[in-house]
């Protein structure tokens, strides 16, 4: 399967990212995922329905009563913490053709790496860029925590 085009993704990732961490309205969609609460349909440690060589790292799901530009309701990664919403991750998806953001809720910094290594594990497939909403730094430091 060949690379993607270099034009792809927007040339300096980095800088998109950092915006978007500037501009993302993190408190309203935590409200949003506590108000309308989620569902985990691919637990942890779960094969993908279609693609049995996946494995989900940590829980996945959906945010409920919400939909995403596939028409679906927006994915969430759900964590084993207590820090609320503390990233997100921009995908495009190379096999369907399309672009979403996935939720990160609740998740170590240790998840947020598997997280972002899983979504990026084969370029060719899948690419995601990742928004924190703090710096890791203060959530390996405990200074991330939701009151």
């Amino acid at each position: 399967m060949p690379l993607p085009p270099s034009d792809a993704c927007p040339p300096d990732g980095a800088v998109l990212a950092r915006l978007l961490a500037r501009h993302f309205r993190w408190d309203g969609w935590e409200t949003l995922i506590v108000q309308n609460g989620y569902t985990i349909d691919r637990p942890r440690h779960t094969r993908h329905p279609r693609f049995p060589d996946i494995i989900y790292p940590i829980d996945y799901g959906y945010l409920n009563l919400t939909r995403s530009t596939d028409g679906e309701a927006i994915d969430l990664f759900v964590g084993s913490a207590a820090n609320g919403l503390v990233a997100l991750l921009l995908t495009h998806d190379y096999r369907r053709g399309d672009r979403e953001v996935k939720l990160l809720y609740n998740c170590t910094p240790e998840e947020i790496y598997l997280v972002n290594g899983f979504i990026n594990f084969d370029r060719t497939l899948m690419a995601g860029w990742l928004v924190l909403r703090y710096p890791m730094q203060a959530l390996w430091d405990g200074a991330g925590a939701s009151p």
